[in-house]
């Protein structure tokens, strides 16, 4: 089952700039060898259900060690028959009809 989940997550009680805390999380992301795309308000995943979950779940482990209060949104995009690689082919046909 392909998936793309594009989530946000970062803590509400760090202060106004949480930068710190989402590049904690984008670390996770890389380290999964996942595909990805990061966005300005969230970063899309894309792969098996189960792995992308995971990876998830990671990172809410990853800030829980010293944040006491986490928002965390996700947004699901399940394809049945869907290829790797649907976070760049949907970028791409975005851009070339808007072109």
């Amino acid at each position: 089952m392909n998936v793309i989940i594009d989530f946000s997550i970062f803590p509400m009680d760090k202060g106004e700039s949480v930068s710190a805390y989402a590049s904690r999380a984008v670390k996770v992301i890389k380290a999964s060898g996942l595909a990805y795309h990061i966005g300005p308000m969230g970063t899309a995943i894309e792969g098996q259900w189960d792995e992308v979950i995971g990876v998830i779940g990671r990172c809410l482990e990853d800030l829980q060690m010293d944040c006491d209060r986490l928002y965390m949104t996700m947004k699901v995009d399940y394809r049945k028959n869907g290829e790797p690689g649907r976070i760049a082919k949907k970028v791409k046909t975005v851009e070339k009809k808007s072109a």
